[in-house]
This record gives C-alpha cells, structure tokens and sequence, in this order.
C-alpha cells in the first residue's frame, strides 16, 4: 500500500492513453488507466463551466460579500471574518496546516487515481477553482509527477483533508513529490518537468482539498482488483472441486434458476463451462456421493452473493466519481454559493467497509476447499498431497499460510464506518472513518489473494495424483498456465515462491483469461 511499491496490481504501465474529462462520465476503467500512466485531458465544455464558475467567485470576492472559507475561518472558524486582502494567505494557510499526514506514503498509483478524481469533480465547475490551477493538477499527471501522500491522517469527515491537503502542497510548490524514481521536494520536481506552482486565488485551496477523492481513488483501483480476485476465485474452486471429486450437480441451472441472484446465476454458469469436458468429473459419476461439504456445494452462492456485493459497491464508486464533494459549491447560473454536506464520506466508506466484508469471504471459503483437498483421504488423496507422508510435510503449512492471512482479515473487515470521533471541535460532530477503511482494504485484498494463491497449490498438486484423467477445458487451461512457472511437487521444497508466482498468475489475470479462452465464457 505504501512508498512506490504495487498495491497488488501488476506494475507494469500500460501502453499511454488518453483519457478525457468532463466531470460527468469518468469510469473506474479510466481511473485505473490514469494510475497505470494514462495522460488526461479537459474537455473544452468543461474548460467553459471552470472559466464561469471561477469568474463568478471573482465577482462576488470584489464585491466583498461574506463567503465561507473565502472570506471567513473554516470549521469552527467558519464565523471568524478575515480581511478580504488576506484572501490569498488564507488559503495558503489552509493548504499547509491541513497537511497533517502521517505514516508511510502512498503507493503511487493510489494518489494518480485520486488525482484523476480530482481533476475530474474540480473540471464539474461548481468549485471556482482557476483554469491555471486545474491543468497544473493534468500536468501533474501528465508530466509524471506524483505527491507524496501519507496514509493515515484522514478522518473522512470534509472528505480526505489531510491527504488532499499533501497532495496540494506540490501545486504551491510545497512538500514532496516522487519524479522519475526519485522523492524530491515539489519546487524540485516541478522544475525538472518544466512546470511552475500556483498562486492560490480565493476559494481554491477550499476547493482543493475538500472532497472523498483519496479514500474513491483506493475504492475504484480496489473494486477492479475485486473483480478479478471473483474470476480467478471460480477457476481454483473449480479445479480445487475436480480434484477433491467433488459433484457439480450443484451447478445445475435449474437449482440456481430458483434462486435468481445475478451472481449466483453468473457463478454456476462459470463452474459448468470451466468443467465441461473433464474425464476426472465423469470418473466418479456412480460412486454414490450425492453431497459434499458446503465450501463445495456452495460456491454459486457464496462466490456469487460476492460478485453481487462487488457489483452493489461499484455502483457506488461510479456515482463518487463523478460528484462534486467540496464546499462550498458555485452555481453561477444562479448565482449563488451554497454550502452543504456533500464532502461527507459516508457513501463511499460504508460501500469500502461492505466490500471488505463481502471479499474476504473469498479468501475464507478458499482456505476451507484447500484444507479439504489436504484432509481427503477417503477420496484417494494422500494427506497434506505428499506420496511420501511422514518424510515429507507437503502442503501442510501452506494451508496454515491461508489460515493466517483469513484470521487478519477477521480484523480488518470489521467496519471502520461505525466509529465517529468528533474533530474541529464538534464543528465535524460525526465522521466516516472512511480512509482507515480504504487502506485496510487494500490489505483485506492482499490477503484474499494470498489465500487464493495457496488454494492454488493445493489443486495443482491433487490434480497431479488424478492423472492420466483429463481435467475439464477451462480447467486443464489453467492447470497449464500455472505448471509454467509452478513445478509439480514431487517433494518437499520451500512453497514461499510458489505461493508468490500463483499470487502473480491471480494478479496479472492469466490463470482466468487462460480458463476464458479456453472455454469462450466470461468470468
């Protein structure tokens, strides 16, 4: 989660794009682009609505009308008048004395998809923020410059204040930013990439460091992380269930039809295309089994009732992306400024805290097939999928691995969302709590992975003692890809880069595009 490491994404930059921003239409997809090294552009529509929107703040400012956060403290101080020729070092002093981070930094593609969040509800035009000021934070993105952002210090009540706060120091020329593999200070960094800070006028360090942007930027890169955990999560159920001679009558339609969640639906039909064809699955047909244990039987409901929370929280994150959520807002069309609540967390934190509810069960459900698959001997199996029991451990401790990351994930899915500290005395009575629930879901989905990953063995290693039998299409598909980079495991050896290459064949999407191709379905 923190420095300049991967937050469970494959690091590799992607071939440059560009990505257009309006304020209205911005898709997780594009997030995630932009993080990977994506450039952004505004769109001229957009230019216009931040040109009138930043006139109108001009022109209410001269006129010397009492505007919160622009002629006035903020928080408690909202009541305390500032001399309007302070304007500029008001928000000067905004900026710097809410830049109260602290712990590691970000990884840098967490802030990149924040920033793009940024541009984004600012390019809306109902923050009055300067056009200048708008395509510096483009440039930031476009010219590689990424701010360092501590982790923790947002308590997501005006939204993530102390991480946007960081992440405008670089615009001023203040803090520090990572450039070209370096961390340098931002006056540096900006000068390397022929950039100049800004002058913040009236309202726009307000403007800049209000709004939900850091804690969405870790949803949105999250929620398709998520995604692709689910796909990969049916093909090792599905291999895992081969091997263990499970049934896959449990994936008839006519079951799942009377239940007719999506996911459910999605999840059965994923299970019998992935196992279409499998000699294993027809070699136990008669041998009297009609049922097996619930983390078999039941995938289609739990991995589905998954998909479905992953699909609820989504949803979410594409409406957070494209709202405005700082305060407060300009409607010059009418004239006025209005403040509200929109910079309040709650929506998206709520969704975080169900996503790490609803993922882990991922990471559970897995741990459970791997520790049958090393417990079955009453299905042909050796115990721990070792031919020489006693000599050699096996896979023993690999699911002790599963078992450890599924037990921290008990703590860190309890919702960070039911906690309220009241802050800027009692000014900010009731909080979200929403950035401690972003950063600890990024670890909820580092483990869910590692789990995933050690379930992975496990069904390698059991499918090697159903041999010669053929596994299904998508099966065998997967089963290839992963023997290119995991020897069969012919004795005891150290499981630790095994675990880590499955964790990268999870990560990257091989092991289910390979059982997709395979089988035309989309997981």
């Amino acid at each position: 989660m923190v420095g300049r490491k991967s937050t469970g994404m494959t690091s590799t930059l992607r071939p440059p794009t560009t990505v257009e921003l309006d304020g209205r239409h911005l898709t997780l997809e594009a997030v995630e682009a932009v993080a990977d090294g994506a450039r952004v552009t505004i769109s001229p529509e957009a230019r216009e609505r931040v040109l009138r929107a930043r006139a109108f703040v001009d022109e209410r400012f001269a006129d010397g009308q009492a505007i919160y956060g622009v002629t006035t403290g903020f928080g408690r101080l909202a009541n305390v008048p500032v001399d309007p020729k302070d304007a500029a070092q008001l928000q000067l002093n905004l900026v710097r004395s809410h830049a109260s981070g602290t712990g590691p930094a970000l990884d840098e593609r967490l802030v990149r998809a924040a920033g793009v969040l940024r541009v984004n509800s600012l390019a809306a035009g109902h923050s009055g923020v300067k056009l200048e000021t708008l395509e510096l934070l483009a440039e930031l993105l476009n010219r590689g410059i990424t701010p360092v952002v501590p982790c923790q210090g947002s308590v997501g009540a005006s939204g993530d204040l102390a991480p946007l706060a960081h992440m405008s120091l670089t615009l001023i020329g203040e803090g520090e930013a990572f450039y070209k593999d370096e961390r340098l200070p931002s006056d540096v960094a900006l000068a390397r990439a022929g950039l100049k800070p800004v002058t913040l006028g009236p309202k726009e360090g307000l403007a800049l460091i209000n709004g939900t942007q850091m804690m969405t930027g870790i949803a949105s890169l999250a929620i398709l992380r998520a995604e692709r955990l689910a796909a990969a999560a049916d093909v090792i159920a599905a291999m895992s269930l081969e091997a263990f001679l499970g049934t896959d009558r449990v994936f008839d339609h006519r079951i799942n039809d009377l239940r007719p969640h999506p996911g459910q639906t999605r999840v059965a039909a994923n299970l019998r295309d992935i196992l279409t064809g499998s000699e294993i699955m027809l070699s136990h047909r008669e041998c009297g089994r009609v049922q097996d244990p619930y983390s078999f039987r039941c995938i289609p409901v739990v991995h589905g009732a998954v998909r479905d929370s992953i699909g609820h929280v989504r949803r979410v994150a594409e409406i957070e992306a494209n709202s405005v959520t700082d305060n407060p807002l300009v409607f010059p069309d009418d004239g006025e400024f209005l403040s509200g609540g929109n910079f309040h967390g709650e929506p998206i934190a709520l969704a975080i805290d169900f996503l790490k509810v609803a993922i882990s069960e991922l990471a559970s459900i897995a741990e459970r097939r791997l520790y049958l698959l090393l417990n079955a001997e009453d299905r042909g199996l050796p115990l721990f999928l070792t031919g020489r029991s006693g000599l050699q451990s096996g896979l023993m401790i690999v699911q002790y691995a599963a078992a450890a990351v599924v037990n921290d994930n008990k703590g860190l899915a309890w919702p960070s969302s039911v906690d309220s500290i009241p802050t800027s005395a009692g000014q900010e009575d009731h909080v979200s709590m929403g950035m401690t629930s972003a950063n600890n879901l990024v670890r909820v989905l580092d483990n869910v992975e590692g789990a995933l990953a050690c379930e992975l063995l496990g069904a390698l290693a059991a499918t090697d003692f159903r041999r010669p039998l053929k596994s299904g299409a998508g099966t065998q598909a997967a089963y290839d890809v992963a023997r290119i980079c995991i020897a069969p495991w012919t004795e005891d050896r150290i499981p630790a880069p095994d675990i880590e290459a499955a964790r990268e064949l999870i990560r990257s999407g091989a092991l289910a595009d390979a059982a997709a191709r395979a089988t035309g379905a989309t997981l």
